[in-house]
């Protein structure tokens, strides 16, 4: 089994991931998984930790010679803040922060581990930890990639402004949205788009949106209909919404399938010319009772705004009770494009699970044949 795990405070010296279960034999270039870190770093709208962080990962374990060993997978990725930081930690002289963030993990997490400082919430549960998983994940494509398997992403809303009615080239729509900050491949958009974004920041608000990740070549078989926990789209949806700030997700037309009726929800099956049985629609978003069908995986996650806003939020003093103005925390006003990498990201990651599962082998060699 395909496992991950990630370590690292947001101000700390760095974030360190390991994957353990990765098969032997796997070619892993170390440029890719800088150029993904590098996506994840764009994007109208970030804040100014995307000025001072370079992400690049340093393989510490589990690759010798360009290729996978079996091993488990290190990789570390440097925290260039943490020089600013460094004397305050170690000298305890960070104040501590009492007051919680609304939208935060601040008060659960106060709660749940017994502390008397947000801050030791906040440096976990803070959204720099998802370069790690891009790391990772991108470690999963390159597995991925053996077996045809495409994944990409683009942003479809932003504050309320929508892309227009997008056609299912998913080729030119991948290509599309690399061509702009937002990742939307709608260009006609992206003009209101950053209208909006400039318009939160002026207010000191924040703005979140919609994204879709797609997975190409993904072969029928994956998952399972006998139990809750073996569903493609059960380990596909807690993927996504393991990611911070995301309170949605949907397969294919997902929520609107709710409002037609049942003839025009599911995708008739038709035969084709050379025996096989095609559809000529993808409602399901190429999962059918928690089975990928050869469809392409279609997948919609909704980013709330970012809970740190320059306008002041209400909150309550921990210790006094007393009503209380939490701090401003440097972020960015709008995040979905980088939610989008890491949504890739995690697809790639849940997917490679699944193959390694199906297909088992200790090797590439083993899973090839």
């Amino acid at each position: 089994m395909l496992r991950m795990l990630t370590a690292g405070e947001s101000h700390g010296p760095c974030l360190t991931v390991i994957l353990d279960g990765y098969p032997s034999g796997v070619e892993i270039d170390a440029e890719q998984i800088n150029l993904e870190l590098a996506r994840r770093q764009k994007g109208y709208g970030r804040g100014g930790r995307m000025s001072i962080e370079k992400d690049r990962a340093r393989i510490i374990g589990g690759v010798l010679r360009g290729k996978s060993t079996g091993a488990p997978i290190a990789l570390q990725i440097e925290n260039r803040d943490w020089a600013n930081w460094q004397e305050k930690w170690e000298n305890d002289s960070l104040e501590r922060l009492t007051i919680p963030r609304p939208g935060h993990a601040d008060l659960p997490g106060m709660v749940k581990y017994q502390l008397d400082d947000a801050r030791l919430i906040l440096e976990r549960a803070s959204a720099r930890e998802t370069a790690a998983r891009v790391a990772a994940g991108a470690v999963a494509r390159q597995l991925l990639r053996n077996f045809n398997i495409q994944i990409g992403g683009y942003v479809e809303e932003i504050g309320g402004v929508r892309a227009s009615a997008l056609a299912e080239d998913y080729a030119a729509l991948f290509r599309n949205a690399e061509a702009n900050e937002l990742r939307c491949p709608d260009a006609s958009a992206v003009t209101d788009m950053i209208k909006a974004i400039d318009k939160a920041g002026e207010e000191g608000e924040t703005l979140g949106g919609v994204f879709a990740i797609v997975a190409l070549g993904v072969p029928i078989g994956l998952g399972s209909h006998v139990q809750w926990d073996r569903r493609l789209s059960a380990k596909l949806a807690t993927a996504i919404m393991s990611i911070p700030a995301i309170k949605g997700v949907e397969f294919g037309d997902g929520f609107e399938t709710a409002r037609k009726w049942g003839r025009q929800a599911h995708d008739d099956l038709y035969p084709s010319e050379d025996g096989s049985i095609i559809r000529k629609t993808n409602h399901a978003g190429g999962i059918e009772g928690g089975i990928s069908n050869g469809e392409p995986i279609v997948i919609r996650a909704a980013m709330k705004p970012i809970a740190t806003t320059k306008a002041a939020h209400e909150s309550v003093d921990y210790f006094s009770r007393m009503a209380s103005t939490p701090i401003y925390q440097r972020s960015d006003v709008c995040a979905v494009p980088a939610a989008s990498l890491v949504g890739e990201a995690m697809i790639a990651f849940a997917l490679a699970q699944e193959v390694i599962e199906k297909f088992g082998g200790d090797s590439l060699a083993e899973m090839k044949r």
